[in-house]
């Protein structure tokens, strides 16, 4: 893998065509991956064949971490990573993962889409990663192997799966559960086996790791609504010129909101297979959950960094 990524650079010349590559680790068939398709496709258009975008999907050339600090030092153009992800390079994208900031997914968009979401966007540059736009990632929810989750209190001593995240090992807590943060490719066999009791996370990833399989019950409290973020290496961005930089920008956009769509159409057939698998689907009392992690926010906006942040959210 390693060969390899040494031997691409940010850029190539085919037939006087600029080519930017561009990784990520998720398979063809994810709504996110369609998304950035209609991002290349875009691209050629905007610049009327002059520069084209090709997408290594599947973690072929790193995991989300790996490919980022590729990016870095310029060796790959583009990647698409959770702003869980870009949170461990700018601090700024750690208010994504706060649990129930987002009124809804409306409201997320809006912000998302607003002078906020720009300087989010842009608070990478000085890690060397310029967000370009953001993609749709659903809503993480309590999804469990014995016993459906009602309320907090059935968190209780239950053992939780979650991501390598601090606000997700926090807010677990909070709620009366045992966060374990594990791999995610060892997420399957540990439900078999026990080692967990169940995991949280949206729709489609629930469907495609196939975990429905072994867990019968999903709560859709969506506790968290973190982002994917389409990103360019400024190494490899300043090399451009300005219409070029502009042709991405904009395809960029256009790719965001048609991903929107291919998100929604996937969780639509998402909960058909739940249902058709006999998987248990229910939709709590949110606030319940809220009000049990609030400690998370309060803590979170001790920085008056982030406090800042937070309440440009909320006045939107």
């Amino acid at each position: 893998m390693f060969l390899l990524c040494g031997l691409l650079s940010s850029c190539g010349e085919l037939s006087n065509k600029k080519v930017v590559y561009l990784a990520h680790t998720l398979p063809t068939s994810h709504p996110v991956h369609q998304g950035m398709e209609v991002f290349s496709k875009e691209v050629e258009k905007q610049s009327n064949g002059k520069l084209s975008v090709k997408i290594f999907p599947d973690g072929q050339l790193g995991t989300e971490r790996e490919v980022l600090e590729l990016l870095q030092i310029g060796s790959i153009a583009m990647t698409k990573v959770s702003a869980a992800a870009m949170a461990n390079f700018a601090p700024e994208y750690k208010v994504m993962g706060v649990p129930y900031l987002f009124r809804d997914k409306a409201h997320l968009f809006e912000v998302l889409e607003s002078k906020t979401g720009e300087n989010l966007l842009a608070s990478g540059d000085e890690y060397l990663l310029r967000g370009l736009c953001f993609y749709d990632a659903g809503s993480r929810s309590f999804y469990t192997k014995d016993k459906l989750i009602k309320t907090p209190e059935d968190l209780d001593g239950l053992k939780i799966r979650v991501m390598n995240h601090q606000m997700s090992v926090d807010m677990v807590n909070q709620m009366g559960g045992s966060a374990t943060p594990m791999a995610y490719g060892e997420l399957y066999t540990a439900l078999q086996q026990g080692v967990v009791d169940g995991a949280e996370n949206n729709p489609p990833s629930f469907v495609t790791s196939r975990h429905y399989e072994v867990c019968k019950f999903y709560t859709l409290d969506e506790h968290s609504s973190i982002p994917d973020v389409l990103v360019i290496g400024t190494k490899y961005w300043e090399s451009l010129s300005g219409e070029e930089q502009k042709w991405l920008k904009t395809s960029a956009q256009i790719s965001s909101k048609a991903q929107q769509g291919f998100w929604k159409k996937n969780v639509e057939e998402c909960m058909v297979t739940l249902k058709a698998a006999n998987v248990e689907i229910f939709k709590p009392e949110k606030s319940l959950f809220a009000e049990k992690s609030k400690l998370v926010l309060e803590e979170f906006i001790k920085d008056p960094k982030m406090k800042k942040i937070v309440d440009e959210i909320k006045a939107q």
